[in-house]
């Protein structure tokens, strides 16, 4: 087997399962240290390098994180939980200083280059927020009179208050973000071609999200008033136009979305409030902690029914007539058993988005493929006409805040190459630092202890209070007593352990001290066959096996799989030689403009 490439930042940042699994890269361990020592400034900070909006996603972000966490995989009280990455990321936001001084500045003078940006949502401020610290003049079009996009119009406030939405934004927008409010893009070629009160554009970012809601043409659709897409419902509750609801309402789907309407409706009057699924449990799109929120409110999950049609009485809504059906789980069919009709006021259709781009005329060298997507490069996110760009939603279809996010970083990188001249296939690259956490003869400056802590259970608003008003925010928050046991449930991942083949005498002490049996000395050979020889089963074939160069003395290998290490330190303590070191990684991003030098660079 090859000796494992560690000069490679890939090898220790998948090591690293909830920075490796977040896609804008936040050092989630990093600033769960910055937590534990009441840092909360400069954990927000280095928050905010990758996700840009840590109080937003700290809310709302849906985890990708917390499945690939570690400590998840550790049995606590006969089930495993992962640390709350999520909710400790709002502790930082929440208990931060005044930031407004440590945001990059802002050059007076312009460097000529002048991008629009298509809708205020979380992708065209982050291209903003990239590109105006290098002397970029930005101006965002927004069809609305409110900057934010989905993150305004389709989370309602009792999830995230108006005031975080605002302060996350105003901090981008303040650094002299142009933004037009009240001004749909009706014409690209418009925009691309004229000169909009003398401006011209060197780039065209287009961040205008999934803003479609999914139809559900069945009889009766078009009979009544009461029948609403999701997310055309949500935006009208956000900005006020929409107070009520009738007191029977059935939401179909059972995305996040769907949770958010079904919330929503009962908090304004909803009172026998359905969600409808065609499927069990296990198909369901939402995220569990969305489900438990919305059980715990009354509202009612109902599997296994298909909508038929839409009952509608001297044209009136009484109804909804639905197919039930028995799923076989394993071969993923159905049987119709019988049909049923329920009685419903409203029923709210929230069973998905769609892209729209009417607006995009067809002969401006933009190709869309056959499901009327435009062609956009999964590294460069530039379409097939140089210039355009995508991000977003409006990329690929819906995803979520922190993908919006990490699409704009790498949209922004290609926007500044476009402008600058530099080829847009030309990507800065990730590099690292391991630093030794070495201070004395046993001893580490991180705390290195196992803690045993149950995941802490966030405090809401009781349940009769969070009704009176559509903003009250449910969650709390962590107290001082939670969040001080929470960060000690991080197992520090990123302190990795770092071998040196040369001052190994293979006198197994290592190996004898490791908790988790994960160390290995055994002869060369293929990584299948090393799988077979390790100490412990190596469950994961996903996670790396790392390998050493041969051992001095007898030429065979040192193993580790990386899937059973919790980083706890004994082996390098164990040591008489010093060949293993506890030494922190931090992964070196580069975003626009930021070069990091090409010999230290593994593209990611």
């Amino acid at each position: 087997m090859q000796p494992t490439d560690t000069a490679n930042p890939d090898y220790y940042h998948k090591v690293v399962d909830c920075q490796w699994a977040c896609p804008a890269h936040t050092n989630v361990p990093e600033y769960i240290r910055l937590i534990a020592q009441g840092r909360y400034t400069d954990a927000y900070m280095l928050n905010r390098e990758s996700n840009v909006f840590p109080g937003i996603l700290g809310r709302t972000c849906d985890r990708p994180c917390e499945p690939a966490c570690r400590r998840g995989r550790l049995p606590e009280h006969g089930e495993s939980k992962p640390v709350a990455i999520c909710r400790l990321k709002r502790v930082a936001a929440d208990l931060r200083d005044d930031i407004t001084d440590l945001l990059p500045p802002i050059p007076v003078t312009k460097n000529g280059k002048r991008i629009a940006c298509i809708g205020a949502g979380p992708a065209s401020l982050t291209v903003a927020n990239d590109l105006m610290p290098h002397g970029y003049d930005v101006t965002v079009f927004e069809k609305f009179d409110k900057p934010g996009g989905l993150m305004r119009t389709n989370i309602p406030s009792f999830r995230l208050p108006e005031r975080v939405l605002t302060e996350e934004i105003d901090a981008i927008l303040g650094m002299g973000v142009g933004i037009r409010y009240n001004s749909p893009v009706d014409s690209l070629a418009s925009l691309l071609d004229a000169d909009f009160d003398s401006l011209g554009f060197d780039a065209v970012f287009v961040g205008s999200g999934a803003p479609r809601g999914k139809n559900l043409d069945l009889p009766g659709r078009y009979e009544t008033d009461r029948i609403h897409i999701g997310i055309d419902w949500l935006g009208s509750v956000a900005f006020g136009h929409t107070h009520s609801i009738g007191e029977r309402v059935l939401i179909i789907g059972v995305g996040n979305t769907a949770m958010d309407c079904c919330r929503s409706s009962r908090r304004l009057g909803g009172k026998d409030i359905k969600v409808m699924a065609r499927r069990p449990r296990a198909f369901f799109k939402a995220s569990p902690w969305e489900l438990e929120d919305a059980e715990e409110e009354g509202v009612k999950i109902v599997i296994n029914y298909a909508p038929k049609r839409f009952v509608i009485e001297n044209g009136v809504l009484t109804g909804m007539e639905f197919e039930r059906l028995q799923w076989d789980t394993e071969a993923k069919n159905s049987k119709v058993i019988d049909t049923v009709i329920l009685p419903c006021d409203d029923v709210i259709l929230a069973i998905g988005q769609d892209n729209a781009f009417p607006w995009i005329e067809r002969d401006l060298g933009i190709e869309f493929d056959k499901w009327d997507m435009p062609r956009v490069d999964k590294v460069t996110f530039e379409s097939t006409r140089p210039g355009v760009f995508f991000g977003g939603d409006a990329a690929w279809g819906p995803k979520n805040i922190i993908w919006a996010v990490e699409h704009a970083h790498q949209a922004a990188i290609s926007i500044h190459n476009h402008c600058q001249g530099i080829p847009v296939s030309q990507r800065p690259g990730h590099s690292m630092n391991l630093i030794s956490q070495k201070m004395g003869l046993s001893e580490w400056s991180y705390h290195n202890d196992y803690n045993p802590a149950s995941r802490q259970k966030m405090q809401h608003v009781d349940l009769v209070r969070r009704f009176e008003e559509l903003s009250i925010e449910v969650e709390l928050g962590f107290s001082a007593e939670q969040t001080a046991r929470e960060v000690q449930r991080c197992l520090n991942c990123d302190i990795e352990t770092s071998f040196t083949a040369a001052k190994c005498i293979e006198c197994d002490a290592c190996i004898d001290i490791c908790p988790l049996s994960c160390l290995t000395i055994a002869g060369d050979a293929p990584e299948d066959v090393l799988r077979h020889r390790l100490s412990a089963p190596a469950v994961n074939p996903d996670q790396a096996l790392y390998a050493s160069k041969p051992l001095p003395q007898t030429g065979r290998l040192m193993l580790k799989d990386e899937d059973l290490c919790v980083h706890c330190g004994l082996c390098a303590e164990r040591c008489p030689t010093a060949a293993w070191d506890m030494q922190k990684f931090q992964l070196l991003i580069g975003y626009a403009g930021h070069v990091i030098p090409i010999e230290s660079c593994t593209a990611a």
